[in-house]
């Protein structure tokens, strides 16, 4: 398999291309390129059609029902993208039901709807527009974790793949409307709540306004034509800029909230009725006091760098709740959910897991939506900024994440972890404190004595780390703790810039 094959050749024209780092932890991401790109791909078609074998190879080999559900997001090379892997899929004797354009989750839905044991999602999610890649599960509602991709890895890059007959294709239709129904459900809102839905251009602007109509709520749009370019900011909610976009439409038309959906449908990010993002960690808190008040001994999961605030909240211990922190990563909180039997997962970057009965277990931006407005409805004279300050008191940061090459990132991110340990052993304060505790089960997620916290972990889907800080104190405190996170960041010289700051 090769890794080395550049655009404008004849080698790239009938070879296929495959990087090795676009295998990620649990899903599949490669720079694909587009009409007027400068970077090289990291894989072409023939290179997907092999993704595909293999997948269906993988298939075989963990005794699935060889039928398998296929969709694409709206990017100007997803169906193409889709349709190679599904070639490779139906050489290897595997039966493709494709959806067409769809929302990650609306995929997940479909193996339900069809009763179809395996998913394969052509989607980059909130990558920038030339990247490419593949969400895939066969166990419903899961997807993949390192153990699966692993091996899919290992099948492609040595081409150890088992054709064999009985491949076919059918174009299933009707799952959109469907998937619309099963989102809204029975809910039905007690008042036309005024909600700002924005998009990004990307796929969910397809989704989202009808989605959010169908249970009764008066449907901002803001920025839901699709156009694969993307046009004002790219569709991820932990984006600023587009957060920021958000609120000023909130602002403008008084809405009660503004709701932003990443570029295949799975993360949502919030904004409140005064115009202030509500980092999704915090809005999972608020979610579960809500839920935690009717669902008895809830137990809820959370990734790492979301806030310390659910392990000291005196709503969630006066319900009887439990939350667990957890690895982050959709695959991780989707499968440790499902493992715990929790009510829902809650992951910093705006997935939200909703489990039954709330929702069928996979991570859906609309299913959160609909979540977050039945809190609303329930709350009476409560906006979204009276739950919000009814909270604790913390200052959390956005997710910030340094460039770092994919090769090296896991070995920068070893030592980081080795110097963190090495300042707890020897006592070394940190912004003026001792380290408390250190947790290591995802990167280094370091907490000081008064319960400020830091963390550093590498990015599973993009060549970066991720840094992410908060502190009980105030603002300056949290920047004061980033600073040091900062500091020990420079002295490796393979991180690159922040794509924002504090």
């Amino acid at each position: 398999m090769r890794s080395d094959l550049r655009p404008n050749t004849w080698e790239f024209e009938t070879e296929p291309l495959v990087k090795p780092t676009g295998f990620r932890e649990y899903d599949a991401r490669w720079w694909f390129g587009h009409p007027g790109s400068d970077k090289a791909p990291e894989i072409n078609l023939y290179g997907i059609q092999a993704l595909g074998l293999g997948l269906g190879t993988l298939i075989h080999e963990l005794g699935v029902e060889p039928k398998i559900v296929t969709g694409h997001d709206f990017r100007s090379y997803s169906q193409g993208v889709k349709q190679a892997l599904e070639v490779g899929l139906m050489q290897a004797g595997i039966e493709v039901h494709d959806i067409g354009l769809s929302l990650s989750p609306m995929a997940y839905f479909a193996q339900f709807d069809l009763d179809i044991p395996a998913v394969a999602m052509v989607t980059a999610s909130h990558n920038s527009n030339g990247w490419t890649g593949v969400k895939m599960g066969v166990e419903r509602p899961l997807t993949f974790g390192p153990d699966e991709m692993g091996r899919l890895k290992q099948i492609v890059l040595r081409e150890e793949f088992a054709p064999r007959a009985g491949g076919s294709y059918v174009r299933e239709t009707g799952v959109f409307e469907r998937y619309i129904a099963d989102v809204a459900g029975k809910t039905r809102l007690s008042r036309p709540i005024k909600v700002v839905a924005a998009c990004g251009n990307g796929t969910a602007g397809a989704f989202a306004p009808k989605a959010l109509r169908a249970i009764g709520a008066e449907v901002i749009e803001l920025d839901c034509e699709l156009d694969h370019s993307f046009p004002r900011y790219n569709p991820n909610p932990e984006d600023m800029k587009m957060l920021h976009a958000v609120a000023d439409a909130v602002r403008e038309h008084g809405a009660e909230v503004g709701l932003a959906f990443d570029g295949d449908g799975d993360r949502c990010g919030v904004v409140d009725n005064e115009g202030e993002e509500i980092f999704a960690d915090k809005v999972g808190l608020m979610l579960a006091r809500d839920l935690s008040a009717s669902h008895e001994n809830a137990v809820f999961v959370v990734d790492v760098k979301s806030t310390g605030l659910y392990a000291i909240d005196p709503v969630l211990e006066r319900n009887g709740a439990k939350t667990d922190y957890w690895k982050t990563g959709h695959s991780y909180i989707k499968r440790r959910s499902h493992e715990l039997g929790a009510l829902a997962g809650f992951e910093k970057s705006g997935h939200f897991f909703m489990r039954p009965p709330i929702g069928r277990g996979y991570d859906d931006g609309l299913v959160a939506a609909r979540a977050i407005l039945e809190m609303l409805d329930r709350a009476g004279d409560q906006t979204m900024a009276d739950l919000k300050r009814a909270l604790p008191v913390s200052h959390g940061s956005p997710t910030m994440s340094p460039a770092c090459p994919d090769e090296v990132k896991y070995d920068v991110v070893e030592r980081i972890v080795k110097a963190f340990e090495e300042k707890k052993k020897a006592g070394t304060p940190v912004a003026g404190r001792a380290i408390a505790d250190i947790n290591t089960v995802n990167g280094v997620r370091f907490t000081l004595a008064d319960g400020a916290w830091g963390l550093v972990r590498a990015s599973s889907n993009t060549p970066n780390l991720v840094v992410v800080v908060e502190s009980p104190n105030s603002r300056e405190d949290m920047k004061a703790v980033f600073t040091e996170i900062e500091a020990e960041l420079k002295q490796h010289p393979e991180v690159g810039a922040f794509d924002q700051k504090v």
